[in-house]
């Protein structure tokens, strides 16, 4: 069975896995920091209503084909500050705020939804998330967004400490009270578009929740629960994408589920020291630093990795897809075409024909969740280079509808219609008699 080394191994050498892991990374880390004021202020549900913000602005950037984060990040960062001043100026305050915003935004999305394009593949990604699937274009703009909102709140530290703890005291000292819960709201409202790629409209808000409140069972000063956060939001995410990757599981609800594990340990913890008198944070932080190697070890003996054969081809010549890995890999590949144009790929699937555009379109594709509870299939029109080959169907022609097939050949595309289409260039297509997993999870 693979070890703890080989199982990093084959996750790191997958490129779309490397971004993730650094996006990830550095969303949580702000995610961390901005919650432990979120939910001293009993802000913490923010979050999740401006995440359905962010999907009502996502679905009209999708209507209008526009880019989503650059339609996003404004609209939901200028809710951010109406939501604030609507609960510290309105009698309207607190959840009701929250709720207000929140359910109304969902409604505009899902009509926009509705009378333009439907529920597509990219609006289920931030609606459920999918940080597998990013760009470069959105992993550079997500890094350098990460970035500055760690760097204004490292910044600002001393003021939102101020703002968090006694406001009305704050503002009596000279400080501006109401230009830094603005600061608070727009880096809020940054991360959480931020994060709903990785978690999801839906779930973007445990990100802001958990890592504050897993810490405050063990720690009191605000300086302490901001640094035991910042870990226990890094160390979450890590483990879930392992966990993640181990077990075919969606990122998301992997991070949630890790985070709910550490809460209940550190509540135990909390009443354990509370019924004891005894301090025992550093037992806490003993176990967060070591539940990495601990959580991994747990799982090699099932991984379904057992050889190094089963990694992808780095050299370049050959990109295999994974069987475990099919919708991501494919998912990149569409997203970062310029990466792998010109490049042989290999894969197994199911044979499928379709008649559009007045002629045959052939397929090697498997079947995957769809979008909402759908039937989709994901996988790549092939064809190849001379007619006259697809003709003689014995030796190099095309096999019967569901055969399961082995197909190789270089990516490349096509325009019809002012869209351009990606097909493989096959150099062979090899009817297989044993079949492999026809519905993949991810």
């Amino acid at each position: 069975m693979e070890g703890i080394g080989d199982i990093i191994i084959s996750m790191f050498s997958y490129t779309f896995i490397v971004r993730a892991v650094i996006v990830g990374f550095l969303v949580s880390l702000c995610a961390s920091l901005l919650g432990v004021s979120l939910v001293l202020k009993r802000y913490s549900m923010i979050g999740d209503g401006l995440s359905h913000v962010g999907f009502a602005a996502l679905a009209v950037a999708t209507a209008f084909n526009m880019a989503p984060l650059s339609v996003s990040i404004p609209v939901t960062a200028i809710s951010a500050f109406l939501l604030l001043r609507l609960s510290e100026h309105s009698k309207i305050r607190g959840d009701a705020a929250i709720a207000i915003f929140s359910t109304s935004a969902l409604a505009i999305g899902v009509m926009v939804i509705s009378l333009t394009t439907g529920m597509n593949t990219d609006v289920c990604n931030y609606l459920f998330g999918s940080i597998l699937a990013m760009s470069k274009a959105d992993v550079r703009l997500s890094i350098v967004l990460s970035i500055a909102v760690i760097f204004l709140f490292v910044v600002f530290y001393n003021k939102i400490f101020a703002v968090t703890f006694d406001e009305n005291f704050a503002r009596a000292t000279g400080v501006k009270a109401g230009l830094y819960n603005m600061i608070l709201a727009l880096l809020t409202a940054v991360t959480i578009v931020l994060g709903m790629r990785m978690m999801g409209a839906l779930l973007i808000s445990s990100l802001i929740i958990f890592p504050s409140l897993t810490s405050m069972r063990l720690f009191k000063s605000f300086r302490s629960v901001t640094v035991s956060a910042a870990l226990i939001s890094i160390f979450c995410f890590l483990t879930g994408v392992v966990v993640s990757y181990i077990f075919a599981t969606p990122i998301g609800a992997s991070v949630v589920i890790i985070n709910i594990l550490l809460f209940a340990v550190f509540s135990l913890l909390g009443v354990i020291r509370n019924n004891s008198r005894r301090y025992v944070g550093v037992l806490g932080l003993l176990i967060l630093t070591a539940g990495i190697p601990l959580t991994m070890g747990s799982c090699t003996e099932r991984s379904v990795f057992n050889t190094p054969a089963h990694l992808p081809d780095k050299s370049g010549s050959i990109i295999e897809i994974q069987e475990k890995m099919f919708i991501a890999q494919i998912n990149d590949i569409y997203l970062n075409t310029g990466d792998y144009l010109d490049k042989t790929i290999k894969l197994e699937g199911i044979f499928r024909t379709f008649n559009f555009t007045g002629r045959d379109h052939y397929y090697v594709m498997r079947n995957s969740p769809g979008c909402c509870g759908n039937d989709g299939s994901v996988g790549f029109e092939v064809s190849w280079p001379d007619t006259a080959k697809a003709d003689n169907f014995l030796t190099e022609g095309y096999p019967e509808p569901d055969d399961w097939v082995a197909a190789e050949g270089k990516l490349a595309y096509y325009e019809t219609g002012g869209i351009s289409y990606l097909y493989l260039v096959l150099s062979s297509l090899e009817i297989k008699p044993d079949r492999g997993a026809e519905f993949v999870a991810r």
